[in-house]
């Protein structure tokens, strides 16, 4: 069944013009998909000498750099590397504290709310699919989006000379842009939709991801463009309202100034992503309905062969391998279920059979810590049950996929330090009692000192 053709005047048909055009010249005269995955590591070895936010107004091109990306590369730094006028440095200041304060629960959060919610939209999920960025390459994805959540939400991530943030986003831009650029076969059309029909299997079979990309096809008239604003737009909801809508599904919800804090330090970074202002949410209630709004409108559209299911479901596989105990190891479905919601639960496959037992247990548990949780934070402040546990799977998970030596990030090396430096000091939970910060170190599995200070 086809779908009815996106307007034009919507958001699913608005990408990315700055990027776009500097992919564009990059791209010029580039024949075929061998050509252009040439050209395209040729802009990946210059991306990587953008180190830090305050040597992108001195960056020079390396010795071998072609004149024409030479020439584009700085005319997109020049369009699009400053900070917008509107952003409040004390805001920013405040949100990152906030994420580094969450610590390992900030990267449970991401694990089992941001990423599924992100898979939620049908024709988001099928870039990735096409690609085999999930089933295939899970912690790729999954690395991939911590470098670039990381150098953001450190400190100075976005405000200082220093900081990362500004760099990363920039390239993260201009990957969105070359993806749009290598599915639709050209830069998108400036004033009607296209549609780019499948080609026959490239040789040799998988050629690598722009390969894939390239012949995947894509028919912008009924799905919009790859990439577009509105998918953009929902992406950085779910990095800043799933996030708090998070907090406040597991009792650690934050006060008001601080949500809107947070969502202003994302909406800057969305700014330099390139993103429309007016598809920003400044508040929770906003945040919420714009939420609602983008996933109720792609629940209408027709699906054949849904990617969504398979993509999940390669997620949740690979945080239950991280689980010892058999009993726990749906433990990562059961929280996401419990995080994202029914109805996104369906869309991505996540209603299949869950033991008996293993339901009762998370029911049972999750009950038993909010109660805990409630009444003895009375009587002992910075005491938490849940920010505990949730501590424990965050710390299981970015020591298998962040900080595994042998694999590290893709990012500059200072900016490493300053990772691994935030990784020891997150170990301990200042907010919490020594004694809970013992049991957790057991439950994570860490060695400790006989103070309790882990070793």
């Amino acid at each position: 069944m086809k779908r009815d053709a996106v307007p034009l005047t919507s958001p699913s048909m608005r990408a990315d013009p700055p990027a776009d055009d500097t992919v564009a010249r990059l791209l010029a005269g580039a024949d075929g998909p061998h050509a252009l995955a040439e050209r395209v590591a040729a802009l990946n070895r210059e991306l990587a000498r953008w180190d830090s936010n305050g040597g992108l107004a001195a960056w020079q091109p390396g010795p071998d750099c072609d004149p024409q990306l030479s020439a584009a590369l700085k005319d997109y730094l020049a369009r699009c590397w400053q900070l917008p006028d509107w952003a409040d440095v004390e805001k920013i200041d405040r949100a990152e504290h906030l994420f580094m304060d969450m610590s390992m629960l900030s990267c449970t959060l991401l694990f089992c709310a941001s990423l599924p919610e992100c898979y939620v939209l049908p024709d988001l999920s099928a870039v990735l699919h096409a690609a085999g960025q999930l089933e295939q390459h899970t912690d790729y994805r999954i690395r991939s989006t911590a470098a670039m959540i990381f150098p953001v939400m450190m400190r100075g991530g976005l405000t200082s000379p220093q900081g990362f943030g500004v760099a990363q986003a920039l390239k993260v831009r201009l990957i969105h842009a070359t993806i749009r650029h290598l599915i639709l076969r050209g830069a998108p059309p400036a004033s009607e939709a296209v549609a780019a029909p499948p080609l026959a299997p490239l040789r040799p079979a998988g050629g690598g991801m722009y390969h894939l990309l390239y012949a995947h096809g894509w028919d912008s008239a009924e799905r919009g463009l790859p990439c577009n604003q509105e998918e953009l737009a929902y992406t950085l909801l779910t990095f800043n309202f799933v996030f708090l809508r998070g907090l406040r599904r597991l009792g650690l919800g934050l006060e008001r100034s601080d949500e809107e804090a947070y969502l202003h330090a994302w909406n800057v970074l969305g700014n330099l992503l390139g993103i429309e202002r007016e598809l920003m949410a400044w508040t929770m209630i906003d945040a919420e309905a714009r939420f609602a709004d983008i996933q109720a409108r792609a629940r209408k559209a027709p699906r054949e062969n849904d990617p969504r299911p398979p993509l999940a479901a390669a997620l949740m596989r690979e945080m239950e391998n991280q689980i010892p105990l058999r009993i726990l190891k749906s433990f990562p479905t059961l929280l996401t279920r419990r995080l994202c919601g029914p109805q996104s639960s369906r869309d991505l496959g996540l209603n299949g059979r869950v033991s008996l037992a293993s339901r009762i247990l998370f029911r049972l548990c999750f009950g038993a810590v909010r109660a805990f949780d409630a009444v003895l934070r009375l009587f002992v402040p910075g005491f938490s049950i849940s920010r505990m546990l949730t501590r424990v799977a965050g710390y299981r998970l970015v020591s298998r996929f962040l900080m595994d030596q042998t694999r590290p990030l893709r990012l500059p090396d200072a900016l490493l330090n300053q990772v691994d430096a935030a990784f020891e000091d997150w170990r301990s939970d200042p907010d919490a009692p020594r004694w809970l910060n013992r049991v957790e170190d057991r439950l994570a599995g860490r060695s400790t000192t006989a103070g309790g200070t882990p070793a």
